[in-house]
């Protein structure tokens, strides 16, 4: 299954805007799509407020996966963005 870690670009983390922005993209995947920090419980990609839980700040690595590369790819360039900018 492709996976990638990337590193969380939001100057504030994956809070409520950057998060919401993440989970729309995600359910618009074909395909399911989780996010996990390393070494924790992968939640579903598609729900804000399960991205929200991650706790995840500014520089913090996390892990997408899902069975479609281009999703992979189009949910890690998010987290890599500034989505607050």
């Amino acid at each position: 299954m492709p996976s990638t870690t990337v590193v969380v670009g939001s100057s504030v983390g994956l809070h409520a805007r950057p998060a919401a922005l993440i989970a729309e993209a995600a359910a618009a995947a074909t395909v399911p799509v989780t996010l996990a920090l390393v070494g924790g419980a992968p939640v579903n990609a598609a729900s804000g407020l399960m991205i929200m839980t991650l706790g995840a700040t500014q520089g913090t690595e996390v892990i997408v996966t899902s069975d479609d590369q281009a999703a992979v790819d189009k949910i890690a360039g998010l987290i890599a963005a500034d989505l607050d900018a």
